[in-house]
């Protein structure tokens, strides 16, 4: 007899050894065909796997998280193995699963996208025929034989230990394996193949140039096709061409990975740093800058030389090796380091607006997402160990303030400590409970990454969420006790003795450059308007009234509004659409009447146009609104 508990607590008995299929079939017909794998004591399992003692069981459908995950995995055999009814002569690497979907890396003749339509074509065929996935279980040197004419599983086989080995056969098919799978290939309902690109043989340049094609699966057309849609509007929305339409920055080869940001993008620019300014002045941080250059010794003080080297730039100077800093923290320990302090003095945060550099391979830059060289806008709280909780708290808070102000929200992530890290156990302890401590205060839900933490400290990552429901990681939170001793800092607590100091890094932008690219996409180009570059567009009609929007233009322009007056002798519609297509959010038309009147005429980005607007009650809404920092255009 086999007990099977469910979640619920229930359980079930079997007289004879069931599969995961004919217990989902006790349950009922429809919901076993939308099982797409079980969990047996924590393993997720095949759906078809024998359940030979008495175990706990969660069947996993098409409704749970796990579920993409591994129809992905099993599309990218579907895809596999069409490739090689297409491709006979092609040899397979590996095809993991990735975001939004998966790849395979191929030793075959180059690829193009004119290409996939004759393979998308055979993996439907693969998928209509329904063909079940039957793992087998061999030994190493039965795989090995079974290889023996594939170099690139050959190799990955010949590295695991001796033992049983995981092999998936889908009819013709044979693909090197831990699983799990769905039950057949007919559970891919959607699929559609993205992209081709090069990949070298375990990412070694020395190694076989692949081709990687990359395809994406759902389990019905109605999300392939939502997903596809938000494709086209994530294109839309790509910082880089925005961000060259607007005039806004620009790469050069000259600086790979170094971003010029120009008259246009640099108003943004200042717009985040004053607002980033007010918002930390107002929750008592003090603003430092320290140098771009350091020497290696103080590097190798603080563990970024043993832990971080190989992404460093570095200079010789009278004989001496020098780093440009890619972290601001060395720098903030010798500012806390300059004078004594006391326990009054903290917590004392310290923040800056500091230019760091890391060396970035050229392959993985991407427009301001992925660069060499870039601003954080750091910040060092230095306090006493009752007052962790007080200031992470308060960093929360802060973080909160500051995303809302762009419409952004956000989750929380800890990171705990990797494998490669400095300071002691205890250290650790301490620093992961004081962050836990301060979440469970914080009272929002968050997840927890294994392993993942900064090399000396744990984490909170802060992912924030766009306009496109699309997350991304900008702040962080690392509570630090090894840097401290590493510096010897100290204060004089109560007791007059010295005290060693706990300290917080974190940043909210992050990478301010990568939070610029965010906000382009995130508004499309449409900025509110106390950050856009240009305010308002002044349009004369004609000629003679270009005297007269002049005037006009140096009243705002007084009154603190970045202006553009349009003098082309062009008719006013293509003004309109040109100042349109600018996101310029006002556009103020003169004409005869207004002029007269002493009047204006504004029309919005929603195609609003008001008419006879008196010009002091104009400048009046729109510095409220501009003060206010508003995200909407409800200004009249």
């Amino acid at each position: 007899m086999i007990n099977i508990t469910f979640p619920d607590g229930n359980i079930k008995s079997f007289e004879n050894i069931p599969s995961g299929l004919d217990v989902a079939m006790n349950i009922s017909d429809d919901f076993a065909r939308n099982c797409v794998a079980m969990e047996i004591d924590s393993s997720i399992v095949d759906l078809n796997t024998k359940i030979i003692r008495d175990s706990s069981v969660r069947f996993i459908t098409n409704r749970e998280p796990e579920a993409l995950d591994i129809l992905r995995h099993s599309a990218a055999h579907v895809m596999a193995q069409a490739i090689l009814h297409v491709f006979p002569e092609a040899k397979l690497t590996i095809g993991p699963v990735v975001e939004n979907g998966f790849y395979y890396d191929i030793d075959m003749e180059p690829v193009s996208e004119e290409d996939f339509p004759k393979i998308e074509a055979e993996m439907k065929k693969i998928i209509k025929a329904k063909i079940p996935f039957k793992r087998k279980e061999v030994s190493k040197s039965e795989a090995m034989d079974f290889y023996i004419n594939e170099p690139y599983k050959l190799e990955m086989i010949s590295e695991l230990k001796d033992g049983t080995i995981s092999l998936y056969e889908q009819g013709d098919f044979t693909d090197l394996c831990r699983g799990p799978h769905i039950p057949h290939t007919g559970f891919v309902k959607a699929i559609k193949l993205m992209k081709v690109s090069g990949a070298y043989w375990r990412a070694d340049q020395t190694k076989q140039q692949l081709q990687r094609i990359y395809g994406t699966a759902f389990f019905n057309k109605k999300e392939l096709n939502a997903y596809l849609h938000f494709l086209e509007e994530a294109k839309k929305r790509n910082h880089r061409k925005i961000g060259m339409a607007m005039d806004l920055f620009s790469f050069h080869e000259e600086a790979p990975g170094m971003p010029f940001f120009h008259p246009k993008g640099l108003v943004i620019w200042e717009s985040l740093i004053d607002y980033w300014r007010l918002e930390h002045k107002t929750a008592g941080y003090v603003e430092i800058k320290t140098p771009v250059m350091l020497s290696r010794s103080l590097w190798e003080k603080s563990g970024h030389w043993e832990n971080y080297r190989e992404n460093m730039y570095t200079s010789m100077v009278d004989e001496t090796e020098y780093a440009i800093k890619p972290m601001n923290c060395p720098g903030g320990m010798l500012f806390y380091g300059v004078k004594p302090h006391s326990y009054k003095d903290l917590p004392m945060r310290a923040a800056e607006i500091g230019l760091v550099h890391r060396h970035e391979l050229s392959g993985v830059l991407s427009g301001l997402f992925r660069v060499r060289a870039f601003h954080q806008d750091d910040a060092h709280i230095f306090m006493t160990p009752d007052q962790i909780e007080d200031e992470i708290l308060g960093v929360f808070r802060l973080v909160e303030r500051i995303y809302s102000a762009f419409g952004l929200g956000f989750n929380l992530e800890l990171s705990t400590r990797p494998e490669k890290s400095i300071g002691t156990d205890k250290q650790w302890e301490v620093a992961t409970e004081g962050l836990k401590s301060a979440l469970k205060s914080y009272g929002m839900d968050y997840k927890i990454n294994e392993g993942d933490g900064a090399f000396y400290g744990p984490k909170i990552d802060v992912h924030i969420k766009d306009a496109l429901g699309r997350t991304w990681q900008c702040g962080t939170i690392q509570l630090d006790m090894a840097l401290p001793e590493r510096f010897d800092l100290s204060y004089i607590a109560k007791d007059n003795e010295k005290h060693r100091p706990l300290m917080i890094h974190r940043v909210i932008y992050g990478s301010i450059e990568r939070f610029f690219g965010i906000l382009i996409e995130h508004f499309a180009g449409k900025f509110p308007l106390w950050m856009t570059p240009v305010q308002a567009a002044i349009l004369p009609i004609n000629d003679d009234l270009v005297s007269y929007a002049n005037k006009i233009q140096a009243v705002l322009v007084k009154a603190g509004l970045r202006t553009e007056v349009d003098s082309r002798t062009e008719s006013l519609n293509k003004k309109v659409r040109e100042a349109q297509l600018n996101h310029i959010p006002l556009i103020l038309t003169i004409g005869k009447k207004e002029k007269e009147s002493g009047t204006l005429s504004v029309r919005t980005l929603d195609g609003h146009v008001r008419y006879g607007i008196n010009r002091e009650e104009f400048l009046k809404r729109v510095l409220e609104h501009i003060n206010g920092r508003k995200l909407d255009m409800e200004i009249f």
